[in-house]
This record gives C-alpha cells, structure tokens and sequence, in this order.
C-alpha cells in the first residue's frame, strides 16, 4: 500500500471515530427549588453554614445574584413551572396555585384532575393529581423527546404541585407526601402502582419516626443573632402548640401533616431523593433529570416568618443536609459529572408585626373584599353580582350581568377602583386594560403582562402597597411583586460549571433555556426567557 493511500485511510478512521463519540453531557442533573427561600438567606446565615453546603455551591459553582421572578403572581405553582417551562403565567397557564374557572364557575386547584387516580395512597377517593393544566412543555419533556425518550425524568417534592409540574407531562413519575399515611404517592397519569423501590421505602415507615423527634435548636438559642428573640407575637404558634417557641414537638396533628413544619421533612425529602436515584438507576446509562422541591421552609415560614429562630435553625439544618447530598452524589458519580441548579420559587414579605415593631414599612391588609364589593355595587349601581370572584387579588366581572344592568363596564371599574383605593393598604385596583396600555411603573407593568392569562385571569388587578401583608400581622406570605417576594437565588454548580458571580438582572424564565443549551437539547416550547451566557463555555 502506498504511503499515500495509507494516510488517506488513517484520516478516514480517524474521522470516524471522531463522529462515534458519543455528546458530552452530564450524567444526571438535580434541579433543586427551596419554597420560599429568598435571595438574603444565603448570606443571612453565613457565617454559621457549613462548609461542604451552600458555601461550597457558592465556592465552586456560579451565582446569579440578581435573579428575580419577572411575572405576578409569585407564589409556589407559578414558580415551579416558570422555572421548566422557561416562560410565565400568560404562556404556561399556570397562573397561581388555584384560579377561578369561569366556565363551571368553581376555583380550580393548579394539578387536580378528576379523570386520574392516586397510586399509593390509603384511598383513590382523595383526588388525582397531574400536569394536566401545564400548557407547556418542560425541560424535562426536551430531554425526554431529545433523547428518544432514553432519558428519565422525575418529580419530588412534599407538595404534590411541586413535585409534578417541574417533571412536566411526559416525565417518567412524580412523587409527593401523602399526610394520611405519611407514604409518598404519585398519579396513574404516570404509573399504576408505585416501583417496588418506592414501595420499599414506604414500609420503612420513616415519616412515623421522624415525628416522633422533637424540633430543638442546633445551638444555644441565644447564639441565633441573625434572628429575632423566640416567642413574639407576630409569629403563628404551630397546631396543637401554645406558644410558637422551642422546643416544637410535632404529635399533636391528625396524621402526618405537621412534619412538613418540621426540619425533619427536609430530612425525609433528601432521602426519598437518594432513594429514587437508586431505584431508577438515575443517570447511569444516560442524562437523566431529577427535580427535587423542599417544601417545608415555605410551610414552616408561613407561621414563624422570615425573621425567627426556627428559620435560621431551618437553614443551618438544610444547610449540612445539602452538603451530605452533594458528598454522597460525589461519590455515586464522581466530581464535576453531575450537574445542580439550585433556585427559589418565590420569597416572602417579613412579618408586618416585625415591621411596625422596627418603624419599618409594613401593614397587614385583606386584599380580596369581594363580597363587600358587591353589595356596594348592587346598592349603588344596580348590578346584584358584578363581582364572581377575587381570587389570588384579581377580580373576576360577570360581563353579562353588567350589559344586562346597561352599566358601562369603565364606570364599574372606576367605581370598584375608588373604592379599593380607599383602604390604607391598597395601593390602587387596575383594570387589565389600562396595564395593556402601560398604566404601571414598567418594571412592574411587564410582571402583571407575564402573569395575565386570558383564560385563567380575572378582569381588575388589586395591587397591595410595599409592605402590605394579605392577612394577619402574623407570619408571612408572598404574591407581589416586590423585592422580597421576587428576589430569588440562583446557583449553577458541577459539570462544566466555573465558579463566579454575575450581577446582571436574570430572570426566573432563563433557567430552562439555559438548562437546554447546556444539555443540547430544543428549549421548552413556550419558553420566553434567555441563556444565561455568563455560564456557558467556561
């Protein structure tokens, strides 16, 4: 053979081997979303964290330290899916937890869906759960398509919307905690009995042992300076409790219910996780996705609020939980072949009992009101039932008794609005009409245009002042769009990630598109958020 003939051959192998070689991904990726937990906590508490937790994700990953959620509402299904879908409530759907459904005139619950079962639970009757109302598609959902459907994708969380609508439709399972029996359950949208590994863990019986063990702080309580002394009164004692003070014991609900206040069911999600990954084998044949949602800080952080012992002790807690996780993940798939992400769904307001204590901002305020509005209305304007619903502050017009009463529609909305207006703690009440044609400061006015649905959203907008809590002085909540409730972190770390930080604004939105660019795979298709460039090709 000629010298020739024989270089030309080598180039030819050489190109094919070239080709043969399979696309550089990771071998599995963990989304992982702490409900309410704001932007301020990772610095909040960080002096105290571990080093192997949040400061390692820190250390070594890269922060997005503007992330902010771009829509209203900002509350927990809304996050979850705007995190993989890559878009808002106006494409998604998903426009809040629960919406009023004009056609049957009931509330709609974000993922129940009557025509599946409950798989795993002590009975069907409870209700079905899917992704039924998600009306994009998710990161999952591409990767599952982009691999010819090779790849696995699942959900879990102790919130059933937050395990299901990350996994998106075609995920392979969702499994959330069923409080009666204290089992995790899923849907027969996904499966028609539970995988013999979930079973198992099931008959381990953890959640009985868990909360039987009583909540104590991990250090002295005096030594927790990041957080207001213990038993105030603008915190919410917990079932079955007096006082909302340490130390928290957990065997006064009716069945499991109260772990999710608990540090434990932190603990008891983690291991569910592990258990999962070992069940299915995630991520050892191909790129698999698991997207795991804590949900206890938000639970917990409703009754005690931002600024309480009990939640810098949550923190510390999930903190060393977080750092085993990522050891043990080392260990079952070596350094830097495993991807993370870890986000927020929303934040939370700080106690407005805890702002007037400091002459700070703040106020509580009932942001609904619709039944005083419609006795009004009817007395002044004629019009027996204008208002049908106020659902997640929106209110949604009965168009047809209004033509009916001849009352034009811009007198009832300028009547409606002077008279929201009136109370101290609503800062004006806007018609989606006039947010159409850029009433609001832009910022703003954009996060109500995201969050509109045409078929899901109510009519006038009920917009709180800063500060202004919906309830009680007590606890917290979110919703708005305020700092507080928007401001959400954002880590990349593992594969291909190099450590740094970005202070450019990125959006809740851009996670999925990001996701895809790294994972070679086609966007989810309603996704309007953008690749985080700061991150990729490091």
């Amino acid at each position: 053979m000629s010298i020739r003939k024989y270089l030309l051959l080598a180039v030819m192998a050489a190109g094919n081997t070239l080709c043969a070689q399979p696309l550089n991904r990771p071998k599995l990726v963990i989304g992982i979303m702490v409900d309410q937990m704001r932007w301020d906590y990772l610095y909040r508490y960080y002096d105290r964290y571990s080093n192997t937790g949040f400061k390692r994700l820190l250390r070594e990953g890269f922060s997005c330290e503007q992330t902010m959620i771009d829509y209203v509402p900002s509350v927990t299904a809304s996050g979850h899916a705007a995190v993989y879908t890559g878009t808002g409530p106006a494409v998604n759907g998903i426009t809040g937890n629960d919406w009023y459904d004009r056609s049957s005139g009931k509330s709609v619950y974000c993922v129940y869906d009557s025509t599946v079962n409950t798989i795993g639970a002590g009975s069907p009757a409870i209700g079905g759960m899917s992704p039924r109302n998600l009306l994009s598609s998710t990161v999952g959902d591409e990767l599952r398509s982009g691999t010819g459907f090779k790849s696995r994708v699942v959900g879990i969380a102790l919130k059933d919307r937050a395990a299901i609508l990350p996994a998106g439709q075609g995920a392979n399972a969702a499994f959330w905690f069923d409080d009666a029996t204290g089992n995790f359950i899923s849907s027969s949208w996904y499966m028609d009995s539970l995988p013999a590994w979930a079973a198992a863990f099931n008959r381990e019986q953890r959640a009985a042992r868990y909360i039987r063990e009583p909540w104590q702080t991990l250090y002295p309580p005096e030594t927790y300076t990041a957080s207001t002394a213990d038993d105030n009164h603008y915190e919410v004692p917990l079932p079955g409790e007096e006082k909302p003070v340490f130390t928290h014991r957990f065997t006064g609900g009716q069945g499991y219910d109260l772990l999710k206040y608990s540090p434990a069911g932190n603990t008891l999600t983690f291991d569910f996780a592990k258990a999962a990954i070992q069940g299915y084998q995630l991520g050892k044949n191909t790129t698999d996705l698991l997207a795991v949602s804590f949900s206890t800080p938000d639970i917990a952080g409703h009754s005690f609020g931002p600024d309480a012992i009990e939640m810098e002790d949550m923190y510390l807690r999930f903190d060393r939980e977080l750092g085993s996780f990522l050891q043990w993940l080392d260990q079952q798939y070596g350094k830097n072949n495993y991807l993370v992400m870890l986000t927020a769904d929303h934040g939370a307001i700080n106690s407005p009992g805890f702002l007037q204590a400091h002459r700070l901002p703040g106020m509580p305020e009932k942001l609904g009101r619709g039944a005083a509005l419609n006795e009004r209305i009817s007395r002044q304007l004629g019009i027996p039932r204008a208002i049908l619903s106020d659902a997640g502050s929106q209110l949604y017009l009965d168009t047809a008794a209004i033509r009916k009463a001849a009352v034009p529609l811009p007198v009832l909305q300028q009547f409606i609005q002077a008279e929201l207006k009136a109370f101290p703690g609503i800062a004006d009440a806007v018609p989606v009409t006039d947010i159409r044609n850029g009433y609001l400061p832009a910022p703003f006015n954009s996060m109500y245009i995201n969050g509109w649905h045409p078929r899901r959203s109510g009519d006038i907008m009920v917009i709180p002042g800063p500060g202004v809590k919906n309830g009680s002085i007590m606890g917290t909540t979110h919703g708005t769009m305020y700092a507080y409730d928007t401001h959400i972190p954002l880590i990349w770390f593992g594969w291909k990630i190099a450590p740094g930080k970005s202070y450019r604004q990125i959006s809740i939105t851009d996670i999925a598109p990001t996701l895809s660019a790294l994972l070679h795979i086609q966007m989810p298709g309603g996704t309007t958020g953008h690749v985080i460039t700061e991150i990729m090709n490091r």
